[in-house]
């Protein structure tokens, strides 16, 4: 019966969101509803580790297809980064190298005009990039339109929900785990609703250890490392987080073939990188300002900038910080290869291990979008726990600014809403190790 009801319930919620005609106006609403959405997660993993209860691959993919599909076909409403992934891709399928300009310097042709007075940050030059750029080519190619890009990245998406399922049979975990991504509400709204990259680049990352998965078990020859590391190289030039993932993965794929691993991640680089030279350049100044200036709901950054007085002095200690996690984690991580006995049982504790890399770039950053926790959502699957569970619905408490700055374009953000998006996750942590274990 709970087989039956689990989806059935969570695709009556995320229809209660797909009918809103606009989710700017009905954040209370998301927020209960995404809520709830978590709550029935939280209760599939309980129940499923009790053993109460089984979803075959079918039933999860296909649940997670009829969700997205009720958010595919409405504009982006809770972010405007899409429009921008549009114009970067049409310039690029009419031979312009998206990091020559700023949009803002640009006198867009007459066809483009009303897509080119809806792009953020226009005076930037774009921050995405390459492998993001050659993905909205591809989406734009789809008839040039916002549907056809965000249909790509729906695609792909649904590509890393089967991903995860191949993952969870290789290291022998139940299949019912993929269902905390692929129903999850942050996907749904992030990806299929608002049409944001960093989905592709989980997806990718994914692949990546499916790959390594397969060279562990001796399937196939050495070209599966080096294509595991070019794959980890793309999904950091889709989205820059994977990047902070190379050392626990690297220190997951065995001595003798590490060198293959950074040879493919390398080729990787430069078979991306090479075509938008010499602009791409101009990605640095955009990245430049982003790491000095931007902010968003980052509690932690907020109290120490108070603290020190100095946002710049706030910024070098998270990035010290976290630095920290990465190193701490990696090193525990080989400690603990040391004893791991299959290939199965090295990809899980990397898993974790990754997991726990996610989990502290989302609380330590300053800038905290609702989308940045993908990177964590795609690994639930394989460590979910009360904190990362909780801090991918939390997230949605951000969208608060939505109401103000829709109604009256008034960008204001509240501190305690940055404190509550922080300390959800870090309560039920808490909790979680308060409560005895049978």
């Amino acid at each position: 019966m709970l087989n039956v009801l689990l989806p059935f319930a969570m695709m009556t919620l995320a229809l209660s969101l797909a009918l809103q005609p606009e989710l700017r106006l009905a954040v209370p609403l998301l927020v209960g509803v995404t809520a709830a959405m978590t709550m029935l997660l939280a209760c599939l993993l309980y129940l499923g580790e009790k053993g109460r209860i089984a979803l075959s691959w079918q039933v999860i993919i296909t649940g997670a297809l009829a969700m997205r599909l009720l958010f595919l076909f409405a504009p982006p409403q809770l972010s405007d980064d899409l429009y921008r992934y549009l114009w970067d891709a049409l310039n690029l399928l009419n031979g312009i190298n998206p990091y020559a300009a700023a949009p803002a310097v640009v006198t867009p042709p007459p066809e483009l005009t009303a897509l080119h007075s809806q792009i953020n940050h226009p005076q930037y030059v774009t921050i995405y990039p390459p492998a993001a750029q050659l993905l909205f080519a591809g989406g734009a190619a789809l008839g040039g339109t916002l549907t056809g890009l965000k249909g790509l990245l729906v695609a792909l998406d649904l590509g890393l929900c089967a991903l995860l399922v191949v993952m969870l049979k290789r290291l022998e975990l139940p299949l019912w785990r993929a269902a905390l991504y692929a129903w999850h509400p942050l996907p749904l709204l992030e990806i299929a609703a608002s049409g944001h990259v960093d989905g592709t680049g989980m997806a990718l990352v994914m692949a990546s250890f499916a790959l390594l998965a397969a060279a562990g078990a001796g399937k196939g020859g050495g070209w599966r490392v080096p294509a595991a590391g070019g794959l980890l190289a793309a999904a950091g030039l889709v989205k820059l987080f994977p990047v902070a993932l190379v050392p626990p993965v690297l220190a997951a794929v065995p001595r003798q073939r590490r060198w293959l691993f950074v040879a493919g991640g390398l080729a990787g680089v430069l078979l991306l990188v090479v075509p938008f030279l010499p602009s791409i350049a101009a990605i640095l100044g955009s990245l430049d300002s982003y790491a000095r200036h931007w902010e968003f709901s980052g509690f932690a950054f907020r109290t120490l900038r108070a603290a020190t007085g100095s946002g710049t002095i706030a910024r070098l200690v998270l990035i010290g910080l976290f630095l920290g996690v990465v190193g701490g984690s990696t090193f525990r991580l080989f400690r603990r290869l040391r004893t791991a006995g299959s290939p199965a049982e090295r990809l899980r504790a990397t898993l974790t291990a990754c997991y726990g890399v996610a989990l502290a770039f989302l609380l330590l950053t300053p800038t905290l979008h609702p989308w940045y926790a993908l990177c964590l959502a795609a690994l639930l699957p394989f460590s979910a726990g009360p904190a990362g569970l909780t801090l991918c619905w939390s997230v949605f408490l951000a969208y608060q600014v939505q109401l103000s700055y829709f109604i009256e374009g008034n960008w204001q953000e509240r501190a305690w809403v940055a404190a509550a998006v922080f300390g959800a996750p870090v309560a039920a942590w808490l909790l979680g190790r308060m409560t005895p274990r049978r």
